[in-house]
């Protein structure tokens, strides 16, 4: 590992002016993925920051869990299952990152004898070694040992880097089987940053460089710990683009790299209801109705098991979509003077006259604007989008802190989602419903738990 250390470290946590990471940052990204005690099916965070990477991989787990594993109670696993579908995750997520199948995938664990574990029996390793007795080498913890939250006192930043290998496997096959066969790495002490790496090292660092915005960013902020938006959408989508919205954009004459297809799960950000950013179709509407959900600081997951949410879009909304693309500042309306090319990309009649006639209907004061709303009425009255007016939906939030008893459970809840006429049904104004919105102008949610769950 050591001729890719430092490229890999300096992309990782950047060129810290101390000279060091932050000890706290580097413990608070030293954890395993965990499954909760309280709920089968959920991992769990113990500190701020590796929310970036756990966040993921909970998405893709629950992609699995509801849509690709047949049972009725989803949310019951066994330990043989959490290994299985852990790995199939992780694996899942290693194939989008791949560049290209010639230069095979990567895996990045601890050298052999080197783990944690290993670091509780030094004094016993000694002891034997000086009778000359054999020790045994290994990477997995004691029978019945509980998986580490955090590393070793002692396993600091530079000795982390020093006890690693990889190795390289080239099918896909190959590369399921060797996930499994770590399975108790990826649980252990490290296991997150261990399967970053992979990541990392199987997408090509190069690679990640040329999709990166800015390269003197690195992918964990070197102050906060928080992991950046470019780690987020390479574990999302296997690109490490920097932005959310749909394709590239030209800006002062340089291009900026967006996202260039359907992700399997989506994303959504509260930073979107305040208006910092434009999440596209491509994160917004993904192939499951699992939606990893940003606010300021931390990542969590909102999900369901109802598919007719991410069917192909009705003609409303498209038409909505299309809109909103001549309004990139969101503003809800766009200039008249725009009204023919929108009514043209909607392959809708846009002939002047017929053009001026609704102008006249949809600004009679002649302010000059267009609203999205009387706009949709006008062409897409009653349209049934073939959403149910109700259906149960899902909190997940993997610190324990954030949770109600400071357990982690899923919080359920039910969503309304109602047309474009004022609801009739009107909650609380909570930051997971104004992130919702982003995506369901009406939404409504009625959660079973006293509070509304936290983005934080």
């Amino acid at each position: 590992m050591s001729d890719l250390n430092k490229e890999l470290v300096d992309l990782v946590w950047g060129r810290p002016t101390s000279g060091a990471v932050s000890a706290s940052i580097f413990r608070r990204w030293t954890q395993g993925f965990v499954f909760s005690e309280n709920e089968h099916t959920a991992l769990e965070q113990f500190e701020g920051g590796p929310c970036a990477v756990i966040v993921p991989v909970q998405a893709f787990l629950l992609k699995t869990i509801l849509f690709n594993r047949e049972t009725s109670n989803w949310r019951h696993m066994t330990e043989e299952e959490q290994k299985t579908i852990l790995c199939s995750a992780l694996s899942e997520i290693l194939e989008s990152a791949c560049s290209s199948t010639s230069t095979g995938f990567c895996l990045v664990s601890w050298a052999k004898g080197q783990s944690p574990q290993s670091h509780a029996h030094t004094k016993a390793q000694t002891q034997s070694q000086a009778q000359d007795m054999p020790v045994p080498e290994s990477s997995q913890p004691l029978e019945g040992q509980q998986p580490t939250a955090l590393a070793a006192e002692d396993l600091g930043f530079e000795r982390f880097h020093s006890v690693l290998q990889k190795r390289v496997v080239m099918s896909v096959s190959d590369l399921q089987a060797e996930v499994l066969s770590l399975f108790h790495t990826w649980r252990g002490c490290c296991g997150v940053l261990l399967f970053l790496y992979s990541v990392i090292l199987t997408k090509g660092i190069e690679n990640i460089r040329n999709e990166i915005q800015d390269t003197m960013e690195p992918l964990v902020d070197p102050v906060h710990g928080h992991g950046s938006q470019s780690l987020v959408n390479l574990l999302v989508t296997g690109h490490a683009v920097s932005n959310v919205w749909d394709g590239d954009r030209e800006c002062s004459g340089m291009k900026l790299h967006g996202i260039h297809k359907q992700a399997s799960v989506g994303f959504l950000t509260l930073m979107e209801s305040l208006r910092y950013c434009k999440v596209g179709a491509f994160l917004k509407s993904p192939k499951f109705p699992i939606w990893i959900i940003g606010s300021e600081t931390h990542l969590s997951v909102f999900f369901t098991k109802e598919l007719t949410l991410v069917g192909p879009e009705c003609p409303s909304e498209q038409a909505r979509r299309v809109f909103q693309s001549f309004d990139p500042e969101d503003n809800g309306f766009i200039p008249d003077s725009l009204l023919q090319e929108v009514m043209k990309a909607l392959d809708l009649v846009s002939e002047p006259e017929y053009v001026s006639l609704v102008k006249n209907k949809l600004d009679p004061e002649n302010l000059g604007i267009i609203l999205l709303g009387p706009f949709l009425l006008e062409f897409f009255p009653d349209q049934d989008s073939g959403i149910p007016d109700s259906f149960p939906v899902y909190h997940y939030n993997g610190l324990k802190q954030s949770n109600h008893n400071e357990r982690v459970e899923y919080v359920e809840g039910t969503a309304l989602v109602l047309g474009f006429e004022d609801p009739m049904v009107r909650t609380d104004d909570t930051p997971v419903k104004r992130c919702l919105q982003t995506k369901w102008p009406y939404i409504e949610l009625l959660w079973t738990t006293e509070r509304s769950p936290s983005l934080n």
